[in-house]
């Protein structure tokens, strides 16, 4: 089984709107069963699953304390691939669900406050031998600040090649527990995950870390000073 974390420090990056259709997609495509767990106290990713009528993505209700034993507990169950939300802030639950990832999936709306935001997470990442992946999401199409996002985030890892469009169906395709794909499978939006999911999947299909066999934390690294600071852009 591989586990996938989203995770960003910034409010409003769309950590779970991400994290919701990811997961129906990699059913969608053949990489299930999927299983969605949400850490964020807010519950939103929970509220969106109960809302929705498909019998899958499933849903795991755990706790941090019990989620490495239920880690594995599923992956014996048979589930394939795990997604979990976590809150928007840098928390020791944020860092045990890091810990416990094969890929850490950090969404980053273009801006340049999102953009200096990223650098905790990163370092978290470093930290704990984590591999990760930028996602630009909420972008204004043909925007000038979307490139130098982009050119900003790569700098610093790597960033997934689908970028993610501030669109009207993308938002609204949560509200009743269904995703943009399910809404309407031929729109722009829908293709961006589409094309996104394919990329994370070569990300993941890589070997995995090992920390499954080991069941040791890596030795953590020591922090660094991440200046992002893209050029401050007028242009909307």
């Amino acid at each position: 089984m591989k586990v996938i974390a989203v995770a960003s420090q910034k409010g409003g990056s769309g950590k779970t709107t991400l994290a919701g259709h990811l997961a129906v997609q990699a059913e969608a495509a053949g990489a299930g069963p999927v299983a969605l767990v949400d850490t964020d106290p807010q519950g939103s990713l929970s509220e969106w699953w109960n809302e929705r009528e498909a019998e899958t993505p499933l849903f795991a209700r755990t706790t941090i304390d019990k989620l490495q034993e239920d880690i594995r507990r599923m992956s014996q169950m048979g589930i394939k691939l795990l997604i979990i939300d976590t809150p928007p802030a840098i928390t020791e639950t944020i860092a045990n669900v890091i810990r416990l990832s094969d890929l850490l999936i950090i969404p980053t709306r273009p801006s340049p406050h999102d953009l200096r935001a990223v650098g905790a997470t990163v370092e978290l990442a470093e930290g704990l031998s984590t591999p990760l992946v930028f996602v630009v999401n909420g972008a204004t199409p043909r925007a000038k600040i979307t490139g130098e996002a982009a050119i900003a985030l790569s700098q610093h890892g790597t960033l997934a090649p689908s970028i993610l469009h501030q669109r009207v169906d993308f938002a609204a395709s949560m509200i009743d527990g269904r995703t943009v794909m399910e809404l309407n499978a031929s729109s722009r939006s829908a293709d961006e995950i589409v094309k996104l999911w394919d990329y994370v999947q070569t990300r993941i299909d890589r070997p995995t870390r090992g920390w499954h066999a080991n069941n040791e934390r890596p030795a953590q690294k020591p922090r660094q000073n991440y200046g992002y600071t893209p050029r401050e852009s007028a242009q909307a």
